[in-house]
């Protein structure tokens, strides 16, 4: 049986996965992990060899996540965000999918994120996420497929339910079509 340390080392591309799925920032994620682990090699006398190694570290991750986002509580209404933060000019279509993607994701709820890219990036079973998350099988399970049946129907452009935000959608791609008609580029709209 591997020490805890190697087992902690072996862990730490995983655990670097689900901190940048639940900061959406590669620095913010670094610095959760580093927490993680010194929680971790603090908590080393509790944790039960033979047991899911794997969970019980993605568990610490996450209530480490859970405990800095309540120090902080500082919020933002969306619209006081600029355009240009939501938009930036494609230089392929892969990217502007990817990009696509990136705020899909970012909308979803953060429990249901974060069950996606446990299962689906880091190829975790319903179980394990299921324990390293403190919810039930079924309610990990639901909650991948409702991110996964959420993603679809945006990824496929299913407009917001948000009625403000529907609009505003409408108005950007009819102003789109309608500079595209004229052989005109759009990309001021997205900037400004």
């Amino acid at each position: 049986m591997p020490s805890f340390h190697d087992q902690v080392i072996t862990i730490l591309p995983k655990l670097r996965v689900q901190a940048l799925s639940l900061t959406r920032n590669r620095a913010a994620a670094e610095d959760l992990v580093q927490d993680a682990v010194c929680n971790a090699l603090a908590a080393q006398d509790s944790f039960i060899p033979g047991t899911n190694f794997s969970a019980w570290m993605h568990r610490i991750l996450r209530n480490r996540f859970i405990s800095d986002l309540r120090k902080r509580r500082d919020t933002t209404d969306i619209d006081d965000v600029p355009a240009a933060c939501f938009a930036s000019n494609p230089t392929h279509e892969d990217n502007l999918a990817l990009k696509d993607l990136s705020l899909a994701l970012s909308r979803l709820p953060a429990d249901q994120r974060e069950a996606l890219v446990m299962v689906v990036v880091q190829g975790m079973s319903y179980e394990a996420l299921a324990e390293a998350t403190g919810c039930a099988v079924g309610t990990a399970k639901s909650r991948v497929f409702r991110a996964r049946r959420q993603l679809e129907a945006w990824m496929t452009g299913e407009l917001p339910a948000n009625d403000k935000l529907r609009m505003k959608v409408t108005a950007l791609r009819a102003a789109l079509e309608t500079r595209r008609r004229e052989g005109r580029d759009g990309s001021d709209l997205l900037n400004s």
